[in-house]
Formats: C-alpha cells, sequence, structure tokens
C-alpha cells in the first residue's frame, strides 16, 4: 500500500511539473544538441585561427574531399564574425546617419564610396595592418580576410537600414509620440521592427555576397605577400589552377550544404519571427513558417533558462533615454540649425579636397598623365557594362520578385535557392567561360560581362522581395475590393510599394557590380588567360602586381565613378520614394 501511495505521489509530483513546465521534452533535447553542436564547432574553428602562421606554409590546401568539412567550418566562422561586425556597424553608422543630418552629410557619401572600393583594394592595404597586430599567427591573416568580407556585407545593409528608418510611416511615429516614448524607446519599439524584415533579407543577401568574394578573401596575393587560408575559397582557387573539374564541383556542393544549413537554423527562423513586425493593419493571411521557430516555441527549459535573459533585454527597451518631443520642434530645430548645416557641408567639402589633393600629389610623382587616362577610359568601359546590366536585372527581377514576396509559401521555397545562386562565385564558371570564349573566338570584353552581374542582380530580388512581403494586406484588400488588375495594379499598388526597396537594391547592386568587374573581368583556367579592357581588370592587375600607385588609382577613379553615378542617379531616386512613396 505505502508502494501504491509513493507511486501515485510521484505521478502526481510528475504531472504537476510538467504542468508548470519544468520537466524537459523532446524539443529540449533536440535543442540541446543542437547548441551544443555549434557551440563545440565554434571553439574549434576559434582555437584553429590562433595556430602558427608558418602552419598554412607546412600544411597547403589539399583537394581532398574529407577536408572540405573543416574548410567550410573556417569560411563559415569568417562569414558569420564577418555579419557580427555588419549588424553592429549598421546598428550605430546607419541609424546615426538617419537621425542627424550632418552625420548624414558625412556617412551616406562615405557609404558611397565605400561600397565601390574592390575587396582586393580593402586587401592591398590591411593584410600588412592586421599581420602586424598578430606577427607569426594566423590570426592577423583571419582579421584581414574577415575584413575584406565584412566590405562585401556592411554597405548593403547600412543603406536598407538607412531607408528603412527614413520612411517609418509618418503617422505610426506620430502616435509614438503622442504616447512619450523616447527617442530610445521609440527606435526599438518602432523603428528598429519596422525596419527589421528589409534589414534581415538584406543579412542574407549581404551572407551571399561574402560568398561571392570568399575567393579572394581567402586566397590573398598581394605582390610578395601570398596566403592561402584555409577555406572553400582557397581549395575554389587551387582547384582552378590545377583545372581540377572535380574538384570544383565539390565545393560547390559543399557551399550549397552550409547554405541550406545556415538557411533552415538560422535565417529562416528569423523571417518567421520577423513576420510580426509587418506594418498593417489587417490579419496577414498567410504566414512564413520554420521548424526551428517552432521547436524554440514548444521547449521548456530552454525557455525557463532564457526567461530571465529576455526580461532584462526588454526592460532595456523601456528605458527613457533620449528626448522627447514632437515633430514640429524637431522641424524647429532643424531651421534654426540650418546655416550650422551649411558651415558642416563647407567643411566636409574641404575635407574631402584636402584629401584629393594629396592623393593627386602622390599620383603625379608616381604616374603620368597617360595612366591617368587610361584608368578613366577603362572606367567608362565599365560604367557601360554596369548601366546595361543593371538595366536588364530590374527588368527580370523586379515583376519576380514582387510576385515571390506576394507569396509567403513560395519565398519559402525560393529563399534557399536564391541565396544560393547569390553566393556563387564567379571564379566558379571560369572554366565554361574560358573554355566557351577561346572555342567560339567572340570577344571576352562583351561575353566577360555577365559574370559581373552574377552575384550583384541578387541584391535587387531580394529587396524588391522584402518590399512586396512589407506590402500591408490591407492595402492588397482595398485593391482587389476595387478590382484594381493589370498595369494599374502596378503602377498604384505594386511598384510604389518596392520602389523604395528597389532603389536601394539597386544602389548596393550598382556599387556591387564595379566590384564584381575586378574578379569578373580576369578569368583564368590553369595556364589560359581572358581579360576584358575594363578598370576591374586594371586594378586586379595591378594588385597582383603589387603596384600600389596603380592600385590607389583605380580605387581613385571607381570611387568617382561610382559616387558621381549615385549622386546623379540613385540619390535624387532615393530622395523621392521618401517624400511621396511611404507608406502613410
Amino acid at each position: 500500500m505505502a508502494l501504491f501511495f509513493n507511486d501515485r505521489n510521484r505521478r502526481n509530483a510528475l504531472a504537476v511539473l510538467s504542468h508548470v513546465r519544468v520537466l524537459p521534452n523532446g524539443y529540449d533535447l533536440i535543442a540541446f544538441i543542437l547548441i551544443m553542436t555549434a557551440i563545440v564547432l565554434l571553439i574549434h574553428g576559434g582555437l584553429a585561427m590562433r595556430a602558427p602562421l608558418d602552419q598554412i606554409a607546412r600544411h597547403p590546401i589539399e583537394l581532398d574531399p574529407m577536408r572540405l568539412p573543416e574548410y567550410a567550418l573556417r569560411t563559415t566562422l569568417r562569414m558569420f564574425a564577418a555579419m557580427f561586425a555588419s549588424l553592429l556597424f549598421t546598428f550605430v553608422v546607419a541609424t546615426l546617419a538617419a537621425k542627424s543630418r550632418r552625420a548624414e552629410m558625412v556617412i551616406i557619401p562615405a557609404l558611397d564610396i565605400l561600397q565601390s572600393v574592390p575587396v582586393l583594394g580593402f586587401l592591398t592595404f590591411t593584410v600588412t595592418f592586421f599581420t602586424g597586430l598578430f606577427p607569426g599567427q594566423q590570426l592577423g591573416a583571419e582579421g584581414a580576410a574577415i575584413f575584406a568580407i565584412f566590405t562585401s556585407q556592411a554597405w548593403n545593409m547600412a543603406f536598407s537600414f538607412y531607408q528603412s528608418l527614413k520612411t517609418v510611416p509618418r503617422d505610426l511615429d506620430e502616435v509614438s509620440r503622442g504616447f512619450g516614448l523616447s527617442a530610445w524607446q521609440r527606435f526599438w519599439r518602432l523603428e528598429a521592427p519596422f525596419a527589421a524584415p528589409g534589414l534581415i533579407w538584406n543579412m542574407m543577401m549581404s551572407m551571399s555576397g561574402g560568398w561571392f568574394f570568399v575567393v579572394a578573401s581567402e586566397a590573398i596575393t598581394v605582390g610578395d605577400t601570398t596566403v592561402d587560408l584555409p577555406g572553400i575559397g582557397s581549395w575554389l582557387a587551387t582547384a582552378i589552377s590545377a583545372r581540377d573539374f572535380a574538384a570544383i564541383g565539390w565545393a560547390v556542393l559543399a557551399m550549397a550544404i552550409v547554405i541550406a544549413l545556415y538557411d533552415q537554423l538560422l535565417f529562416r527562423p528569423i523571417v518567421a519571427w520577423a513576420d510580426r513586425f509587418r506594418a498593417e493593419q489587417g490579419a496577414s493571411q498567410e504566414k512564413p513558417r520554420s521548424w526551428v521557430y517552432e521547436l524554440a516555441r514548444r521547449t521548456r527549459v530552454m525557455k525557463t533558462v532564457t526567461a530571465p535573459f529576455i526580461w532584462v533585454w526588454q526592460r532595456l527597451f523601456l528605458l527613457r533615454l533620449g528626448s522627447v518631443g514632437s515633430r514640429s520642434m524637431a522641424v524647429g530645430a532643424t531651421k534654426s540649425t540650418r546655416l550650422a548645416d551649411y558651415v558642416w557641408l563647407v567643411v566636409i567639402v574641404a575635407l574631402a579636397a584636402w584629401g584629393a589633393v594629396l592623393v593627386v600629389d602622390y599620383l603625379k610623382t608616381t604616374l603620368g598623365f597617360t595612366d591617368v587616362l587610361d584608368a578613366l577610359g577603362r572606367g567608362l568601359a565599365t560604367l557601360v557594362r554596369v548601366v546595361i546590366l543593371i538595366a536588364l536585372a530590374s527588368l527580370i527581377w523586379v515583376p519576380i520578385g514582387v510576385w515571390i514576396g506576394l507569396r509567403p509559401k513560395v519565398a519559402e521555397r525560393v529563399q534557399p535557392l536564391a541565396q544560393f545562386m547569390a553566393a556563387f562565385p564567379a571564379n566558379v564558371l571560369f572554366p565554361v567561360a574560358v573554355l566557351a570564349i577561346v572555342a567560339t573566338g567572340v570577344s571576352a570584353n562583351i561575353w566577360l560581362s555577365p559574370l559581373m552581374i552574377l552575384g550583384t542582380q541578387w541584391y535587387i530580388l531580394f529587396n524588391v522581395i522584402a518590399g512586396a512581403s512589407a506590402i500591408p494586406t490591407d492595402l492588397r484588400e482595398a485593391a482587389a475590393v476595387y478590382q484594381i488588375r493589370s498595369w494599374p495594379w502596378w503602377r498604384y499598388v505594386a511598384l510604389p510599394a518596392v520602389f523604395p526597396y528597389y532603389v536601394t537594391g539597386a544602389i548596393t547592386a550598382s556599387g556591387g557590380s564595379w566590384n564584381a568587374s575586378i574578379v569578373a573581368e580576369v578569368a583564368s583556367w590553369g595556364d589560359a588567360k581572358l581579360e576584358a579592357y575594363g578598370l576591374g581588370s586594371y586594378i586586379a592587375n595591378a594588385t597582383t602586381a603589387g603596384d600600389f600607385p596603380r592600385v590607389l588609382l583605380g580605387i581613385a577613379v571607381m570611387s568617382l565613378f561610382v559616387t558621381f553615378f549615385n549622386r546623379a542617379l540613385w540619390r535624387p531616386l532615393f530622395v523621392f520614394a521618401e517624400r511621396r512613396l511611404r507608406l502613410d
């Protein structure tokens, strides 16, 4: 009898513990396995980065498929390290540009210039710096590679966040001010959630953009300095030099597996979570789904353990930091400081002119006028390619992106495929491009050009998908009620809604195409090498030769072209979208 009562009491106790969600369930076990696996891989990869630098020379890249998991881990850790740095940069720099007019005068032109500086341009001047910070260790070369990947991710995310902060609906902003929310509270309760969907899609695009330049980031060759960091990028560079089709196939398969894994385990749960931040009055009919997100919601122990951290995090959002005021006060303050803005602008222009004079003086002592004319002519050739390719990509991907963005179930299926296509390095197609051009005898100046848009066209697609998915359900229902279809629907509903996102995507796609010209205008397959006339091939050859004056000249000319193009076309379109196409 005592045993019966003990068993019954034990069962009752278990039932009570289960009711209060203390005992773990099967979802906790799966979550624990996933978390511990991630921690072990992180520790293993982090320790490998601290190895001596001479170990790279003792253990060169091996084209053995058994080595690919290790290489894939090392590349993935570099990608996520750069992504973390890009997020910090985005939240600080893009927010400052959106909130401060004076900071905006400096930051936005600087971002225009920085996104035009090629990855090889950054590597040329940063390899020595990072290796000097950690002499004799791989950590220096790792820092240079991570920084190079960061430069292929950060600008896109910063432009997206800036665009979203500048286009927050005025009625929501007025309501938040009416409730007396401080600047800190408005940012975390309104502005950051409103910007979240677009930022997340651009995070995925930035990850893919990092893959596109992974060969240049890991197989570092600057003058006499050559470092092949263990990774998929170095594997690809070695396979291309060895003309090993099988090794290239293994690398592409490894990339596909890694992209599918972090899409399922990270980005898809974030997309499902961010659906709550859609700016609409009606309920969404279709919602993105994620098995990892549902797994996290159904855990018991994990939710109990993380509850205190979530409570603290939420309380941070409620701190009354920053000023509380109405928009009219802000407008008045802007009018009263307009003279100071002009003074600040003059200071910026003077500093920029002083920097330009220093660059010109340096180039005059090392190069001649014919070198400048050569670089400008090559810049014009690359500009023509960029304009044509961006126009073609826009005509193709804007309608497709709107169609995908309005269908979350389709977006779920397309998301990993689009990430893989965006991540597909142009170097992988070098064998096909070189062999086809040599066999047919066609012009490399024309048929190497599509390699420039291979990775950057997806900036347009991802941003248009983000814009279409953010169209409020009530707006779509109103268009259906009034039977707005065909061209009127595109003109009055779809295109105005996605236009701010498209401009952001087009700006980054344009800058990315200039950057990709470094990779695309010089294609090699073993001993065979093709070169297109353009600024990209000019910078690539100068970097390989360690010709720093010509590298600097190429970067200066590229920055000049990109900045002029952005100021003449994309910035006016952005201002138009900000003023006329807001969801107010």
